[in-house]
């Protein structure tokens, strides 16, 4: 013990004589470290090999980051900018505590606000001009296509407006009967589906997305559908006990687990939204909602626009219309959906060692890459993104045929999916790569498009609230 704290106090004897010796070098202007140390400390590793076309550091790590047009929106902890996607330049820079994007291209969007206060400021991306400030809402949703807010005149009393993003005009305003929650933010969850997400993607990185047909609002216990399209509330769904209402594809999802047997037992019953007519209904199909004991529905189903994931009664994944229920794509034992959208589904293999493209609707893969085990991925209406590991990678390809549209070496997360390239950001640090080849955005709905080969079955396109089977 003794022998112990003496070699202690004799490692604290060095210690001293060590500082005291640097102080005397540093006074006398003999040797000072400290300069360098500091540039070290302040110099940025490049986010990628080969590098980006340009990288900055940013005043924060970002909350989120959005292309809008030409710029980046950049959402930090107190305050919002836009860079140029062309150099990484900084725009402008404003006090907010959250941000958003509506529009898309030339006509789009910043939205910012503050927590806690009534009102947002929609604004210029490309100089931060303000457009117009809104004073009264309590939330708000941003889409490719629309800017929806909410205000309340009280608890129960609460108007629902549609504006176009740009220019601002009401695209159509209903009154709803409260909101079923209080937020001062944007983007609120309504009862939709959710994406598929990865650690190393950020969610929404291709942003704004269309507004869907249909907006479920959770108000008490019961579901308000909006009909987006003809701007009307329509009836209200009561769910049952064991029930979950999802309002996707057009359709209002009633979904149920019962337990039995030390099992859960699931159906799913879609419903037409005007008239709650059944459209059609599947037992046995797990859109994987529940968690924990007692078959609880805790989560929304995984989906994007007019499809769902599910689990077929025989443990294979599935990918389903939403709007009259049948499988565009059907999986072999073990293979896992990673990415989906309206359009294309990216799957991992049974053994792990691949990723495949696959377009709703068509039996065969598109395209196939070779991946590890552990490789993530995503999609947007531009790209197919995969981030490899050993070594971390990441590879962008048309999510059609698969040709790469860009490969590099990186441990950053991509923030941004654009149609001429992507973001990453490592902790303050933000980057820009351009594709080599510019993509063409094709995000029409499932079944659009090229002619199917003999043995596909299309996607049918979402049909409109209110519409049968067939519509």
């Amino acid at each position: 013990m003794f022998g112990v704290a003496a070699k202690g106090k004799g490692y604290g004897g060095w210690l001293v004589a060590a500082i005291l010796v640097m102080i005397f070098l540093v006074s006398t202007d003999t040797w000072n470290p400290f300069p360098d140390m500091w540039r070290w400390a302040n110099t940025s590793s490049e986010l990628s090999d080969p590098a980006p076309s340009w990288q900055e550091r940013v005043g924060g790590r970002p909350e989120t980051v959005t292309q809008a047009g030409n710029t980046l929106i950049v959402e930090l902890h107190t305050s919002v900018e836009a860079r140029r996607i062309s150099d990484g330049s900084r725009i402008w820079s404003r006090k907010a505590d959250w941000a958003s994007v509506a529009g898309e291209g030339g006509g789009a969007v910043a939205v910012v606000g503050k927590l806690l206060v009534k009102g947002y400021d929609v604004i210029d991306p490309g100089n931060g001009a303000t457009l117009r400030h809104e004073d009264d809402a309590v939330g708000v949703w941003t889409y490719r296509d629309a800017i929806v807010d909410v205000r309340c005149r009280g608890p129960k009393d609460c108007t629902l407006t549609a504006w176009s993003p740009r220019k601002g005009d009401r695209l159509w305003q209903v009154e709803i009967p409260g909101v079923g929650f209080v937020l001062f933010a944007d983007n609120p969850k309504l009862q939709g589906t959710r994406p598929l997400t990865t650690s190393r993607v950020a969610d929404h990185a291709s942003a704004p997305e269309p507004m869907p047909r249909l907006l479920g609002f959770p108000i008490d216990r019961d579901v308000y559908p909006v009909d987006t399209a003809e701007g009307r509330v329509l009836p209200e769904i009561e769910p049952g006990s064991r029930e979950q209402v999802v309002v996707a594809g057009g359709r209002v999802l009633r979904i149920s687990a019962r337990p039995g047997d030390g099992a859960c037992y699931f159906k799913v019953d879609a419903r037409d939204a005007v008239t709650g007519g059944q459209v059609w209904a599947e037992a046995g199909v797990n859109l994987r909602t529940t968690s924990g004991s007692g078959c609880q529905q805790r989560r929304a189903p995984n989906g994007a626009g007019n499809v769902v994931v599910a689990v077929s009664p025989d443990g294979r994944e599935a990918v389903l219309d939403a709007n009259d229920g049948r499988a565009v794509w059907l999986g072999r034992a073990g293979e896992k959906v990673l990415a989906v959208n309206n359009r294309y589904a990216l799957v991992r293999s049974a053994d792990g060692e691949s990723i495949m493209g696959v377009r709703l609707g068509r039996k065969r893969p598109l395209w196939t890459r070779g991946v590890h085990a552990e490789a993530e991925a995503a999609l947007s209406p531009y790209a197919a993104v995969i981030v490899d590991k050993d070594p971390d990678r990441i590879i962008a390809v048309d999510p059609a045929s698969g040709e790469e549209k860009l490969n590099v070496r990186s441990e950053a997360k991509v923030v941004t999916l654009g149609p001429n390239g992507l973001a990453l950001s490592d902790v303050r640090e933000l980057g820009y790569l351009p594709y080599r080849v510019a993509a063409s955005r094709d995000d029409r709905p499932a079944g659009g498009g090229d002619e199917p080969d003999e043995d596909d079955e299309p996607a049918r396109d979402r049909g409109p609230a209110g519409a049968g089977k067939d519509g």
